[in-house]
């Protein structure tokens, strides 16, 4: 079985580093001249896979603009991970979990299980009932070849107030950081990414020894530029992966202007995130 890490690089060595994130909300779906409701959602999520899954490495939905049509939302969201799948690209659920006992086993099961209906290449996991609560995610994701991004540094400022906060002279987030990669060195897997937001104008942590994957939202729309990210990753900014989500699918319906969104960043990743030595 091939891990997360390993599959990761593969498609990322062969579509470049960019993560096009698919976030459905009404407003975009006014914008596509879609109707607000499953259908329109439907119509939205799938057209952006079928548009861009032979030139793109990783997608990201967000399953909250899923949830929000109920078990029809969900089937759409089950129907969009295996399109996803189909066209040889990784899906990284954002869902954000977060729990401790069996609650977390049965999160974990949901999304990261052989045969589960929303199982996806790897999710998104909130560390804040304390980092070990996370450990049945892991023990599975590890066990299917899966990943899980922990939320380290999020895009959003209101989180500073939280990360940044100190504990036994590190901050929260860097306490996340260390013991996301000690982790990862026990297990030698490198299953576990963290998720630090491409906002800043300085990380207020250290990244640069992190040993996985690093996912960067907040390019392009919440003010996050490509350019910037080798200043902000230093030494780590070959691990990391750029999300675009209304960047992106705000060029649509049309595909070539998508297609042509994708190319032009897929350049610029190539050259700040991947540059030749």
């Amino acid at each position: 079985m091939t891990g997360y890490w390993r599959r990761l690089q593969d498609v990322v060595s062969e579509r470049g580093s960019l993560c096009v994130g698919i976030d459905p909300h009404p407003g975009l779906l006014r914008a596509w001249n879609l109707s607000e409701d499953v259908h329109g959602l439907e119509r939205f999520s799938r057209e952006v896979v079928a548009a861009l899954g032979d030139q793109v490495a990783v997608f990201k939905p967000q399953s909250a603009f899923f949830e929000s049509y109920g078990s029809a939302g969900i089937a759409v969201l089950e129907r969009l991970l295996a399109d996803i799948a189909a066209v040889g690209a990784l899906s990284v659920l954002d869902v954000k979990r977060g729990d401790i006992g069996s609650t977390m086993d049965a999160y974990a099961v949901a999304y990261l299980a052989d045969g589960s209906p929303l199982a996806a290449d790897a999710i998104t996991v909130s560390p804040y009932l304390g980092f070990g609560s996370l450990l049945p995610a892991f023990e599975i994701a590890l066990a299917t070849g899966r990943g899980v991004y922990v939320l380290a540094r999020t895009s959003n400022p209101e989180g500073g107030g939280v990360q940044l906060a100190l504990s036994d002279d590190n901050s929260v987030a860097q306490s996340i950081i260390d013991a996301a990669a000690e982790a990862n060195r026990q297990t030698r897997q490198r299953v576990i990414g963290i998720v630090v937001g491409g906002t800043h104008e300085s990380l207020g942590c250290d990244v640069e020894d992190f040993n996985g994957s690093i996912l960067v939202p907040g390019i392009g729309f919440q003010g996050g530029r490509i350019a910037d990210l080798p200043a902000l990753f230093g030494d780590a900014v070959d691990q990391v992966l750029p999300v675009v989500g209304r960047g992106v699918i705000g060029a649509g319906p049309d595909r070539s202007a998508l297609r042509e969104r994708v190319s032009q960043l897929l350049a610029e990743a190539d050259s700040e995130v991947n540059p030749v030595a």
